[in-house]
């Protein structure tokens, strides 16, 4: 059984800065546990085992970083991602539907994508690729960016810090939080349909169909 908090102890510091910043600036990183992962590693800091400072600030920079890379990377080949097959890491379906919730959002989805699994990493790919003005999309970046890594690493080290033996209720914490986390996702399947309308829209105003 994958053990998140021994994963964490494990690699540390600038481990857990490398997961975020892939989480959020690469392809790869879209099925990286980044809420779960931050929010358990705010614990830690209340157990001694971070300075809780280090930690939310480092993780904040690395995700704004990897949000600027995602963007860079969207800019110069985005376009040519929605042409590209499916294979064992990338999913085309996964990035119509981050730009589709692009698009119903405007530049709030850069902020509201930071709470969704999967969209995360190709939100900014979708702005980059749309050309969203650089000084808007760096002013979300920053402040999706501090409530997603800073909220949660202080969320995780405040309950650590005021309820006796919380570490007995990590586990079905970080459940809720996972769970809370595909939520989004799993409204968008239930309305199937209304899902549908949204992405076919979305790719017929890419293309200019």
């Amino acid at each position: 059984m994958f053990d998140l908090e021994q994963s964490i102890r494990t690699i540390g510091l600038f481990g857990v800065f490398g997961i975020v910043f892939a989480e959020t600036g690469l392809l790869i990183g879209f099925f990286l546990p980044g809420d779960s992962l931050l929010f358990t590693a705010g614990f830690l800091a209340s157990q001694g085992v971070f300075d809780i400072w280090p930690l939310s600030l480092g993780c904040f920079a690395a995700c704004v970083i990897g949000n600027v890379a995602a963007y860079a990377f969207g800019a110069r080949v985005g376009r040519k991602l929605f042409e590209r097959p499916d294979s064992r890491f990338f999913r085309r379906e996964t990035l119509v539907r981050a730009h589709a919730f692009y698009e119903r959002h405007g530049a709030r989805a850069l902020i509201l994508a930071r709470f969704v699994p999967g969209v995360r990493v190709f939100a900014p790919i979708v702005a980059g690729t749309s050309l969203m003005d650089y000084r808007k999309f760096t002013i979300v970046n920053v402040l999706g960016g501090a409530l997603w890594a800073i909220g949660l690493t202080w969320a995780g080290y405040w309950l650590g810090r005021t309820i006796p033996n919380v570490d007995r209720y990590l586990l079905p914490i970080v459940a809720l939080i996972l769970v809370l986390s595909v939520l989004p996702a799993a409204i968008h399947v239930w309305r199937d349909r209304q899902q549908r309308e949204a992405v076919l829209g979305a790719v017929r105003r890419l293309f200019g169909r």
